[in-house]
């Protein structure tokens, strides 16, 4: 599609980078480039050659276009062509990921995850070992036992291997007898790879395919067969459990149900626990009874800084807002349409906004949208944009409210929930 008013093609605006920073010759020495608008199909087929690991290998440009110029011959329900059609055989529409092999092998995508009731040629697959062949679990009488983390007698249709295996090498080739199946141009390409220990070298590093391609040959997923994993070792909770929110309504839960002990994780202290212990001694429930949750709209996205810089978009919605319960604003005499107060739990944090009365949210629950920036604490700062940078709309961040917490397992902030306070402005 060509970009719409003013805005240049993503391509192009990598190019001109890489040009600027001194690299593009490098960056699409393989890449057909006119008037400074690199070839999509060049850049795809570049991906291709790159993303063994990831399954973007086998969907080619050629076989996508193939795909568009043969839509009507894609069954509704299946999502499948017949296998007999010379140019679309076999294939699901759109190749979905994760499509193995080099688009040479044909690999028709994998339309359903996992599937062991079907071929790997067919769109089947098995779980990926991803966490090791084997672990150490404790015993409830303080002993220990190794455990195979591959599949147990568990295999997709066909497959060549019926057991479970991991990842595939071409050492573990060798011990199959399938390296023999091999070209010299794919052995070349393997031993230049790694020419200290080429059987070492894996299907995700195997820049030629050809460990994909003896893999798929004899039904087996490239990346290997394995247990799925339930219990989630290695995560703070294996099994999931219930923790109440650091700021929650139902204090009396709190003490069944707390938040993971303090830790430094990330190199960083996660103090969850004393801020939630601290806000129940603190009655911050009471002074806060409002639940209060943030999401998107759909006219604006992330933090807003481009989709309130456009005219259509920002036209579209003009003011941050909150919106509460009519039940909720009789009680805190709040007008439909009129400005609010709303007060978060740390910090004598406040916004100012507008309300939406409606019934969308329930009693005793308000929500707001994360898209605005530019006030604090019911100041407009407009003024402090360096000339011409600031948007069209601006407005109060949701974040200003939203409290401490975050996950212990990826270091995300917690800033979907917590308690607030709304009052007319």
């Amino acid at each position: 599609m060509k970009p719409i008013f003013e805005s240049k093609d993503d391509l192009e605006v990598i190019y001109l980078m890489a040009k600027k920073l001194g690299f593009a010759d490098q960056m699409f020495k393989r890449i057909k480039v006119e008037n400074n608008l690199p070839e999509a199909e060049d850049v795809l087929r570049e991906m291709n050659r790159g993303s063994w690991s990831t399954g973007y290998c086998g969907q080619s440009p050629e076989r996508l276009k193939a795909h568009m110029k043969n839509q009507a011959k894609f069954d509704m329900l299946t999502m499948r062509a017949p296998k007999n059609d010379p140019e679309v055989g076999g294939d699901y529409y759109g190749l979905p990921w994760p499509c193995w092999g080099s688009p040479e092998v044909k690999h028709p995508g994998t339309p359903l995850l996992y599937n062991t009731n079907l071929h790997v040629m067919d769109g089947g697959g098995t779980f990926r070992p991803r966490f090791g062949i084997e672990r150490e679990e404790k015993l409830p009488d303080g002993t220990t036992r190794k455990v195979s983390l591959l599949a147990d007698g568990s295999y997709s249709l066909g497959s060549g291997i019926q057991d479970g295996y991991p990842e595939f090498t071409l050492a573990s080739l060798k011990k199959l007898g399938w390296d023999t199946e091999l070209t010299e141009a794919e052995m070349a390409v393997i031993n230049k790879i790694n020419p200290a220990n080429p059987d070492a070298v894996s299907w995700a590093l195997d820049l030629s395919g050809g460990i994909h391609r003896v893999a798929l040959a004899h039904g087996c997923v490239p990346y290997g067969n394995g247990k799925a994993r339930m219990n989630a070792f290695g995560l703070p909770d294996p099994i999931p459990v219930h923790r109440e929110p650091i700021y929650t309504p139902r204090v009396d839960l709190v003490a069944k149900y707390p938040t993971l002990p303090d830790a430094k994780q990330f190199r960083m202290p996660n103090i969850g626990f004393s801020v939630q212990k601290a806000a129940v001694e603190k009655g911050i429930a009471k002074q806060f009874p409002l639940i209060l949750s943030s999401g998107r709209l759909v006219e604006y996205e992330g933090g807003g800084e481009e989709t309130r810089t456009n005219p259509w978009l920002a036209e579209l919605q003009q003011d941050m807002f909150i919106e509460i319960n009519p039940a909720d604003a009789a009680e805190r005499g709040v007008k439909d349409g009129g400005w609010v107060w709303v007060t978060g739990a740390e910090n004598n944090s406040k916004a100012r906004m507008k309300a939406l009365v409606t019934e969308r949210v329930g009693k005793g629950v308000a929500w707001m949208p994360f898209h605005f920036g530019g006030w604090f604490a019911g100041k407009d700062l407009r003024g402090n944009y360096p000339k011409g940078t600031d948007p069209i709309v601006l407005g109060e961040s949701a974040n200003t409210i939203t409290t401490y917490g975050y996950d212990p397992a990826t270091g995300m902030q917690e800033p979907k929930v917590t308690l607030c306070q709304i009052a007319a402005a």
